[in-house]
């Protein structure tokens, strides 16, 4: 359990005393034994990390987390809770509900909504007046708390994969406990709200406009129930200012409007419903919430079966059960305390999307259309493709590689219904988030690692036609005229990301290339690899960077190569400078060495890119920049030593512990796999590059069903802290030739050996 609060105590004299601690930290110490108990949830939730402490179940639908980001003068930020992608922030103290399905490590703002929210005294619905600070925080996975300073009320949540428990431990006297759908991150606040009984009201809230896009808009469908009847239950409205109308408004309760009747529904913008009870001092409620985003019928399906009854800590319990054979899969041994703690936690965030969408009974929404379907298997949504395609799903494919193929079914399914394999899919909705064409490499990739159950014509119809359609009927690549008849895409406009596009164009190409070699299809092989090679229309000798192009074939002035930088507008590319992305082509660094004069000023421009502060370790296209040393003999010891001190920098066992978007746990999985001592380097190519591991043991249980071998065994000999660069590695007591090795490889040739040396 991770606290934010620390507390001392006075020293005693007591032998017995002494005895009691020692016995608690001896406790303490077998519990930290298992996985979940190294888990810090804490980690990313400032620095713009935008991960939360809440309460979910792995890849669960639901999620429950604490809501700090509007409402007061005391937190740290914007106090507009719409400006922010997370409904959590580590130095925001101003509580305002729980939110109840949320996204993780994302940057921009959506969902976070169905608030919910314990108070006492008189009953007040204006979460700036109502909301609280708080103290005594702790989390861990499956599991929050905290106690509201203004009520001296105790919250505890918890999470089953589409439902939700809360559990307030009340004072004595009038208490409450609100619903609010009128907030959240979302920019919708139209809902309904309809009483079934005194301890239940169910309804649904209009979610969507993930970033800004007027077009992902969808209902959540929800069921609440409270374990103690009350003794009122109402609902409020906002009023909205109307001039010369004051008579309308509630002047005993600001702008809100409360509806104290037992009313049969309530529907509109920013409305809420309260509970309100007699309570005696510890007295506890608990309030269940299920979701669904098919209907009202089906959340409350899922909330009869996920749960039986009121039963709080048989929820916790069963949350962290699931979550710790989760992350048991890999189990690692030496390092220090907090070098776990990172690792595990890392983990524990490439867990948490893409999530589930079906409900028990198997129905989901389809893909752009308001059908509902039922699913054979895990429905997935979620799908933030631009970042999860370069090492997430890589990762998915090796240790959780059921998961990786359901994920990769339901990417066929959305062609299937919709026509288009997604891009960024949220909740049944294309937002059309970022760039590139990324359902290509993850579906390649998968099949090149030996995951092939799926319909692989399915899927090389639906890559075929994202490659070849005409860019005025292309979802996927809206200037595919340009990549098509150039070789590259022109700047047209100052900031249309131009360049970023292309390159994400011509790893997508490379993936099919390698796909149709697989195939058989020797042509479309020949034809879509050398598409792939068009990044070098942008290489220009003048700075040694990639450049953007104008639509005359000439180079764009006046040309800055750091413009760019800490997400500043940038002609040609996306959130990065020329050097975030001038050596993105993994696909062909023998091409770019080639332009770039040779190995050593290869070398050296790619050195400087570390020493110079140009590297951004949050931005996707860079993050495999410390592996592309390995390419080169001789200097593979620059791999081994910036990935060291890229791990160390950070990662750390603190809230600001990324280094910024966890990207739905592409960050996480770069340390991952970094910590382990191998790294996807290529998305399509099914291999890693070897690097130093932080551990001394290893040990991956791999799933019987896609692999023989069952496990990977990792060792690592070190003769002191500070060896860090690799002196030779050994499959099977066999040394390994060369700083690669093959997905076949690591899973089929036995245990791996390293020996590092200083």
């Amino acid at each position: 359990m991770y606290k934010t609060s620390r507390y001392t105590f006075p020293m005693k004299k007591c032998f017995c005393v002494v005895c009691v601690v020692l016995m608690l930290l001896s406790a303490s110490w077998l519990r930290a034994q298992e996985p979940i108990d190294f888990v810090n949830p804490f980690i990313g939730t400032t620095n713009f990390g935008t991960t939360n402490p809440g309460a979910v179940c792995p890849n669960g639908l639901m999620s429950v987390v604490p809501f700090n980001v509007m409402g007061s003068e005391t937190n740290k930020y914007d106090k507009d809770a719409r400006w922010w992608s997370t409904p959590y922030e580590y130095y925001n103290k101003f509580f305002t509900g729980f939110s109840h399905v949320n996204l993780s490590g994302v940057g921009c703002p959506e969902l976070g909504s169905l608030l919910l929210m314990p108070t006492c005294g008189e009953l007040n619905v204006d979460y700036k007046e109502y909301g609280s600070a708080y103290r005594d925080e702790a989390a861990s996975p499956g599991y929050y708390t905290n106690i509201l300073t203004k009520y001296n009320i105790k919250t505890e949540v918890s999470a089953t994969p589409r439902t939700s428990i809360a559990r307030f431990t009340f004072p004595a006297g009038k208490s409450h406990i609100l619903m609010n759908l009128g907030e959240g991150l979302t920019n919708e606040s139209g809902a309904t709200l309809r009483r079934v009984n005194d301890r239940e009201i169910e309804g649904s809230k209009l979610l969507g406009t993930f970033c800004y896009n007027p077009q992902a808009v969808f209902p959540i469908y929800f069921v609440m129930r409270v374990s103690k009847s009350p003794a009122q239950i109402g609902y409020w409205k906002k009023q909205r200012p109307m001039a010369g109308v004051e008579a309308e408004w509630d002047k005993d309760n600001g702008k809100y409007k409360l509806y104290t009747r037992y009313g049969k529904e309530m529907s509109g913008d920013d409305v809420g419903a309260f509970f309100t009870f007699d309570t005696q001092s510890g007295e506890q409620i608990e309030v269940q919430i299920g979701v669904s985003f098919v209907s009202i019928a089906n959340a409350r399906e899922n909330l009869d079966k996920e749960q039986s009854g009121f039963n709080f800590e048989k929820v916790k319990a069963d949350a962290r059960k699931q979550w710790n054979e989760e992350l048991s899969k890999i189990e690692v041994e030496g390092g220090t305390h907090d070098d776990k703690v990172v690792f595990y936690t890392a983990l524990y965030h490439i867990l948490i999307h893409p999530n589930i969408l079906q409900d028990v009974n198997g129905q989901y929404p389809v893909m752009e259309s308001d059908q509902i379907k039922t699913a054979k298997g895990d429905r997935y949504t979620v799908f933030s493709l631009w970042d999860t395609y370069r090492n997430v799903h890589q990762f998915l494919s090796l240790v959780y590689p059921e998961k990786q193929m359901a994920m990769v079914n339901t990417m066929i399914d959305m062609y299937k219904e919709h026509g288009w394999l997604p891009k960024w899919e949220l909740y049944g909705r294309e937002t059309l988030t970022m760039e590139g064409d990324p359902s290509i490499p993850v579906i390649t990739d998968t099949w090149l690692r030996g995951l092939r159950d799926f319909d692989i014509d399915t899927a090389y119809e639906a890559m075929i036609k994202s490659a070849t359609t005409p860019g005025k009927d292309n979802l996927m690549r809206p200037d595919n005229d340009d990549y098509l008849g150039k070789g590259y895409v022109p700047l047209r406009e100052q900031y249309d990301n131009s360049v970023s596009h292309a390159l994400e164009y011509y790893i997508a190409d490379f993936a099919l290339s390698q796909l149709a070699e697989s195939l058989g299809k020797k042509d479309d092989a020949r034809l879509f690899h050398d598409r792939s090679l068009g990044y070098k229309n942008y290489y220009c000798k003048e700075f040694g960077t990639l450049r953007p192009i104008l639509p005359d074939g000439s180079f764009y002035s006046p040309f800055n190569p750091r413009q760019g930088e800490n997400f500043e507008p940038n002609p040609g590319f996306h959130e990065g400078s020329a050097w975030n992305y001038t050596f993105y082509v993994p696909h062909d660094i023998p091409g770019l060495t080639k332009l770039m004069g040779g190995k050593k000023p290869f070398i050296d421009k790619l050195q400087s890119v570390f020493d110079e502060g140009l590297y951004d370790p949050a931005n996707e296209p860079d993050i495999a920049y410390p592996y592309l040393f390995s390419q080169f003999k001789g200097e593979e010891w620059r791999t081994q030593k910036e990935v060291n001190r890229l791990l160390k920098k950070y990662f750390k066992n603190q809230p600001d512990g990324i280094p910024g978007n966890d990207d739905t746990g592409t960050m996480s999985a770069w340390a991952v796999f970094s910590m382990m001592g191998f790294y996807p380097d290529c998305p399509g190519l099914p291999r890693y590059t070897l690097t130093s591991p932080l551990f001394d043991r290893i040990t991956i249980h791999l799933d019987p069903k896609y692999y023989k071998q069952k496990e990977i065994i990792i060792e690592t000999e070190r003769p002191s802290s500070d060896a860090i660069f690799i002196d030779r590695v050994d499959q099977n007591d066999k040394k390994i030739k060369g700083y690669f090795i093959t997905h076949d490889e690591l899973t089929q040739n036995g245990p791996i050996k390293f020996v590092l040396k200083k």
